[in-house]
């Protein structure tokens, strides 16, 4: 099967929005995935650029017609977010190659359905990463041990089903990327380099 979809994945804080911008930089045949949700949009956001704002019953149906490849439901705020079918099969039309960044379920269902290559990115130590997570948002100590324990969860559960484990390091996201992107050719994905 031909190499079309990318996942990357990590914690709050490992640099993989940075990452996956750094790749679809340098490839002009890559896209990011738009997924579907059933919250309302904020003030700059535009339906199909951002999401595929949905109503619930809309979604559920979605789902129920195989439209919705993966999701998670949010009960506290009773939304839904999920992995478009509809987009990601106009992304990898022709050339066109589709990257994401999904959890582990999500992750699964598209290394299943696509053979996608999965790529975990992590920090280069617990204490750079707090410094990037609390740098985001005033966090009390209880909660950034909340959140540790639950990135080493992620670590020890999610982590060993990953194909490729990569450290961001600080001040190193050019690396990183270009770690990435000798992966996906090694891997076989045909990226129009930019340059």
């Amino acid at each position: 099967m031909e190499k079309k979809v990318i996942v990357i994945a990590g914690p709050t804080g490992s640099g993989k929005d940075s990452v996956i911008k750094g790749v679809i930089a340098r490839c002009s045949n890559v896209n990011f995935f738009v997924n579907a949700t059933t919250r309302k949009p904020r003030v700059d956001e535009v339906h199909g650029q951002n999401y595929y704002f949905l109503d619930n019953p809309t979604f559920l149906k979605e789902i129920e017609s195989g439209n919705i490849l993966e999701y998670y439901h949010r009960t506290e705020t009773d939304t839904y977010y999920g992995t478009y079918r509809p987009d990601v099969l106009k992304k990898i039309e022709g050339d066109g190659i589709g990257i994401t960044q999904i959890q582990i379920v999500g992750a699964k269902k598209l290394k299943e359905m696509f053979n996608a290559t999965t790529i975990f990115i992590l920090p280069e130590s617990n204490e750079i990463l707090e410094q990037r997570v609390r740098s985001r948002s005033e966090m009390s100590d209880t909660e950034w041990q909340e959140r540790l324990a639950h990135l080493k969860r992620e670590i020890e559960e999610d982590l060993p089903f990953y194909d490729y484990k990569i450290y961001n390091k600080q001040g190193e996201l050019e690396k990183t990327v270009d770690e990435v992107m000798l992966i996906l050719e090694k891997e076989g994905y045909k990226l129009n380099r930019v340059n």
